[in-house]
């Protein structure tokens, strides 16, 4: 084939030995070595059609089934989009105009999905698990996007595990259609980190600045670090070519426009909270200007090692790889002496860096959630694909004289091949066992649907379990969450006021009352358990009952259940079947066996219709 000249400095990780030789004629050809352990000289492909369908079935599978993890997916961003869809849901502290650390905009762009759903199906649970498909459709074709790249511009082996560490892992399940600023910054980190990596027609800096800001501002401040391991790259161009005025045009291009987004953030802002602010910098400023009794340090603290734990819970031995990336390609640059292949190693080290970055960055900060390594997921899964890369290429081209080279290629595919379906079973154990252990909260409402209840008005209360309400889109239009007062002593989501929703404003500048940020109790929050139409809450064996959290669900006196749910009851199960999908069989010891609660919604046996 004819050799196709590239900007220099793409190639693949650990490239393929090529030899070019001239024909008769005077054409260039390229040959590649064997690149599998198979030693077939065709390396492995698969189109961007068929990878984004396979993200798109494993993301609408999330969407469908995975449950809400962070109560501030629910009050922070579920809730004020049902309040711009419905005029009316539950307001934190941080949507107060005293406050001001939430951004309209993010809420509005979900409420546009949201209104849609609702033209074609009146039950509002259709608009919550319509968006979650829409999100789930966002972040396929962002995945699909980053996953070309690679292809095209590192390996399509190296892209093909990437897909295997995201379609596999439990952490990329749940973050994929999560309703948070951190999956957003996710999406666009992706869409920037394939214009920066592409070279293709040039430099893409501007289309990479414009992603990382739209993900910085619209989404979470924070993910802007990540565009920190790119800058190197313009530099390097900049060395080579003394291109000031190119370089300068890109990097304009791309803060104008990012500049330009900013704009209409805080004209929304504006139009919302009456005033003037510039959210991403309020955000940046609480988490990190704060006093001690500010702060997201209030909220509780974790030991450094947190994220660890976690990733190796969420990604299994898929983090393990991605940890080995970086000391591969150290070594591959030490043992290196071919200019061409250090530019690559190097530029390799530059795309491994953003996982290392954010992983160090955050496990230093004191206050810690799983929530928080979101934006990273992509970069690990790369990562994990650049080290496995690695070992196939050594396991494919070993020293004939070597115990490596002595085992013959299909015991080695086999190996590997067994090596990945461990990986991807146990990510899927992790997942499903995930899914089928904490359901429970997005399918007790469902009877609330039906013509017994749907037209009630009335209170579905919550006290101990306040915290997995996954939003006023699982009740009827007539019914309105409350709270009752549990042993949790921290100050709970308001209420937007409703004056004026009938018309279509919505009164959100004005300043609720009982809201602070040092998450101080305000008893304005509760109401009287009399109030109570409904009752959702938990019975587990492992836990007690005290005055402020009264066991409801076996007061038959004053409740009758209308639907349970199992839910698992984590202090009583084995660690392994918290971590993993364990089957209920008689043939499993009895130990390693989960163990269950009861998740009920409850009718007040005097409330009437």
């Amino acid at each position: 084939m004819d050799v196709v000249d590239r900007t220099e400095g793409v190639a693949t990780v650990f490239e393929q030995e090529r030899t070019i030789k001239a024909t008769q004629d005077g054409n260039k050809v390229m040959r590649s070595s064997p690149s599998s352990i198979l030693g077939t000289s065709k390396p492995f492909d698969l189109s961007s059609v068929a990878a984004f369908s396979v993200f798109l079935s494993v993301n609408l599978l999330a969407s469908t089934y995975a449950p809400i993890q962070d109560c501030d997916e629910v009050f922070n961003y579920w809730e004020p989009t049902h309040y711009i869809a419905h005029g009316y849901g539950l307001q934190t502290w941080e949507y107060s105009p005293e406050y001001a650390i939430r951004s309209w905009l993010y809420a509005l762009i979900h409420a546009i999905p949201s209104k849609v759903a609702a033209a074609f199906v009146s039950k509002k649970v259709f608009e919550f698990y319509f968006v979650r498909g829409v999100l789930g459709l966002i972040c396929a074709g962002c995945e699909t996007r980053l996953f070309s790249t690679i292809s095209r511009t590192m390996d399509p082996r190296i892209a093909v595990v990437f897909l295997l560490a995201m379609v596999s892992s439990s952490g990329m399940f749940h973050a994929s259609v999560a309703y948070l600023p951190s999956s957003f910054a996710m999406y666009t980190a992706m869409m920037g980190a394939a214009a920066f990596m592409c070279l293709r027609d040039g430099l893409k800096t501007t289309e990479g600045i414009v992603w990382f800001g739209i993900g910085a501002t619209v989404g979470w401040p924070f993910s802007a670090a990540l565009i920190l391991p790119f800058i190197p790259d313009e530099l390097a161009y900049l060395k080579r070519t003394a291109d000031i005025t190119g370089v300068a045009s890109r990097v304009l291009g791309g803060v104008l426009r990012t500049l330009a987004v900013v704009s209409l953030q805080v004209a929304v802002d504006l139009l919302f909270y009456g005033k003037i602010v510039f959210v991403p910098w309020r955000i940046v400023s609480y988490n990190i200007l704060s006093s001690s009794s500010r702060g997201p340090d209030i909220f509780g603290t974790e030991p450094w090692h947190f994220y660890i734990r976690n990733l190796l819970l969420n990604f299994n031995a898929w983090f393990l790889f991605a940890m080995c990336a970086g000391p591969f390609l150290g070594l591959q640059l030490i043992f290196t002496r071919l200019s061409t292949t250090r530019r690559t190693t190097l530029r390799s080290m530059m795309i491994s860096t953003p996982f290392y970055m954010w992983l160090a960055i955050f496990s230093v900060q004191p206050h810690k959630e799983e929530r928080f390594m979101y934006p990273a997921y992509p970069f690990l899964c790369l990562n994990a694909a650049i080290a496995m890369h690695t070992v196939l290429n050594y396991l494919g081209h070993p020293s004939p004289k070597s115990i490596i080279g002595k085992v013959p290629a299909k015991v080695k595919l086999a190996l590997v091949g067994a090596l990945v379906l461990a990986i991807a079973t146990v990510g899927i154990l992790r997942t499903v066992g995930t899914v089928s252990a904490y359901s429970a909260p997005l399918d007790v409402y469902r009877p609330l649907e039906s013509p017994e209840y749907a037209d009630m008005q009335g209170n579905v209360c919550l006290g101990k379990e306040w915290y997995r309400f996954p939003s006023s889109y699982f009740l009827p239009k007539n019914m309105r969450p409350k709270f009752v007062k549990s042993a949790f002593d921290g100050l709970l989501p308001g209420e937007f006021s409703e004056a004026g929703s009938a018309s279509g404003i919505l009164p959100t500048w004005l300043i609720p009352p009982g809201m602070n940020d040092q998450n101080i109790e305000d008893p304005g929050k509760h109401v009287d358990v009399g109030h109570c139409s409904f009752m959702v809450d938990s019975n587990f064996s492992g836990s007690d009952d005290s005055m402020l959290e009264p066991n409801y669900i076996v007061d038959g006196k004053n409740w009758e259940q209308i639907e349970c749910h199992k839910f698992l009851d984590s202090s009583q199960t084995h660690p392994l079947g918290r971590i993993l999908w364990i089957p209920d069989w008689e043939i499993i010891p009895a130990k390693f066996r989960r163990q269950w609660g009861r998740y009920c919604l409850l009718r007040r046996k005097s409330a009437t219709g």
